[in-house]
């Protein structure tokens, strides 16, 4: 019997021990920030954690400020923003690396029931309604955009993030490229004092607001007004079209910065030049904010293989959720930039 006794309590602790090697074995790691990305950043969670399943990941959807903030206080393993950190707000960073992850359009969508056909915007009338000097939808501007359309007299809405955004950021980029008037009025960041309209918090602040209001126009990611079937306008470009937001439109966008993306990928690619017939005009791409160094090995090589997930495997999965996929020259400096990864100091291999 005592030779049966011991071998029982041999093969309990061996399995104790294997279990807690599978244990101690397990991965969390933690990211905060872009609403803009969090569709497709919740598939590639998904599917990176199929193949890995010692790996967990949490992403928060807060706003790209916020997941700069997180990176910043050292709370998360890493952030995404739809803008990228400038020169000089790197000084106020610990050593990071920034690389695009994906791309998309920053949509322009709005609350009118009686249009059975996408509203079409310019330049000129999209900057009016953000400055509030376009006040209904009967106004000869947004008339003239859109010839034998019936729009409605109601007054115009305007819904805003509430929040420090990356989309933010990129709209506020291109009313800037396109309006002197708001460029010194209002200029283009994270946050600006908006000059009319009511905020939201994230984008699913936003298309809650604008699904509240009739004659409500705002901006979110493609996907968000989906999901809450919600339309989006064409938008005026520099060469005369009214283009829609899709993927393919923001890949015309991308190709049309092409020279300028090799040489830093923290080019703006909205508003792109005329020669770019098919471009939609408010496209960003969206950033990972990577600590360069870390304590912990195991965390640090799982980040590691997870981004390098994203930036080739997981690209075709942000193209079928409209997003659009990096040019090669971007996955190539992406590569080169996640080569410059430390844990404790040391190379990951």
């Amino acid at each position: 019997m005592r030779p049966r006794f011991y071998a029982g309590i041999l093969l309990s602790l061996a399995a104790f021990t294997i279990a807690s090697c599978k244990s101690s074995n397990n991965v969390q790691l933690s990211g905060a920030g872009s609403t803009f990305v969090y569709p497709v950043m919740t598939r590639w969670i998904q599917d990176f954690s199929q193949s890995h399943p010692s790996v967990q990941i949490n992403y928060q959807s807060i706003g790209s400020g916020g997941g700069i903030q997180q990176v910043k206080s050292h709370t998360v393993d890493f952030g995404a923003s739809d803008a990228p950190l400038a020169d000089d707000q790197l000084t106020d960073m610990p050593p990071i690396i920034q690389i695009p992850e994906t791309a998309g359009p920053v949509c322009i969508t709005y609350n009118l029931q009686t249009l059975s056909q996408p509203l079409q915007l310019s330049p000129e009338a999209l900057a009016g309604i953000f400055l509030g000097t376009i006040k209904t939808w009967k106004d000869p501007l947004l008339a003239k955009d859109n010839p034998g359309v019936n729009l409605p007299p109601q007054p115009i809405v305007v819904v805003h993030r509430a929040d420090g955004s990356g989309t933010t950021n990129a709209f506020t980029t291109y009313l800037a490229a396109v309006s002197p008037d708001w460029q010194s009025r209002v200029g283009k960041g994270n946050s600006v004092a908006w000059p009319v309209g009511i905020g939201g918090k994230g984008s699913e602040g936003v298309t809650g607001q604008l699904r509240q209001a009739p004659g409500a126009i705002g901006y979110v990611e493609l996907t968000y007004a989906e999901q809450n079937k919600l339309p989006v306008a064409k938008i005026k470009n520099q060469a005369g079209n009214y283009i829609a937001p899709t993927a393919q439109s923001t890949t015309a966008a991308i190709a049309a910065f092409t020279k300028q993306l090799s040489q830093d990928p923290r080019q703006p690619i909205v508003n792109p030049p005329a020669t770019a017939v098919d471009a939609y005009p408010i496209s960003t791409l969206t950033f990972l904010i990577i600590p360069k160094d870390g304590p912990d090995k195991d965390k640090r090589t799982a980040l590691k293989n997870f981004v390098e997930y994203i930036v080739t495997d997981g690209q075709p999965t942000a193209g079928s959720l409209n997003y659009a996929p990096l040019p090669d020259g971007v996955k190539q400096f992406n590569h080169q930039q996640l080569g410059q990864m430390t844990a404790g100091g040391q190379p990951i291999q």
